[in-house]
């Protein structure tokens, strides 16, 4: 994580509080096309492969991703606000504590209807805790668009 900071030159940079802006809608035609967007997809392609430790960036780095065919300004500026934030907390991550032998086995799910603003797909997804450690997550757009809240779910 430091290494990708020091890449993109974001080391000078401020740290920010959350790694996307709460109520972010970011829509396909804001900004304008990057002239080179070969650095915009390093910076998202270095993001997905550090999401594995770090699944607090794992929403906003799928909303960048799913960009990646014609990058735009702001688009850009998303991106570097996520470097920025891992500049500012770069000891977090995933740890397993030891726990008592009756742990519990805890899960959560959450879905939305139309959530994405650009297709108007939903997304569901649930992560499962055992006692109070992280052992699996996931997070998925749904394939078609849903007409009715009973659908998204």
């Amino acid at each position: 994580m430091k290494d990708l900071v020091l890449k993109f030159h974001i080391h000078t940079c401020k740290p920010v509080l959350t790694p996307i802006i709460s109520c972010t809608c970011i829509a396909l035609e804001d900004g304008t096309l990057l002239s080179n967007p070969s650095e915009y997809r390093s910076m998202v392609g270095a993001l997905q492969y550090l999401t594995m430790t770090r699944p607090d960036i794992a929403f906003a780095v799928d909303i960048v991703s799913q960009i990646m065919h014609a990058p735009r300004t702001t688009h850009l500026y998303c991106v570097k606000r996520m470097l920025r934030y891992l500049q500012g907390i770069p000891v977090h991550g995933l740890f397993l504590r030891a726990s008592s032998s009756n742990s519990i086995v805890t899960s959560y799910f959450d879905a939305d209807w139309a959530g994405c603003p650009n297709t108007r797909r939903s997304a569901t997804g649930y992560m499962v805790l055992l006692g109070s450690n992280l052992i699996s997550w996931h997070a998925k757009k749904q394939p078609t668009v849903s007409k009715s809240s009973i659908e998204a779910e």
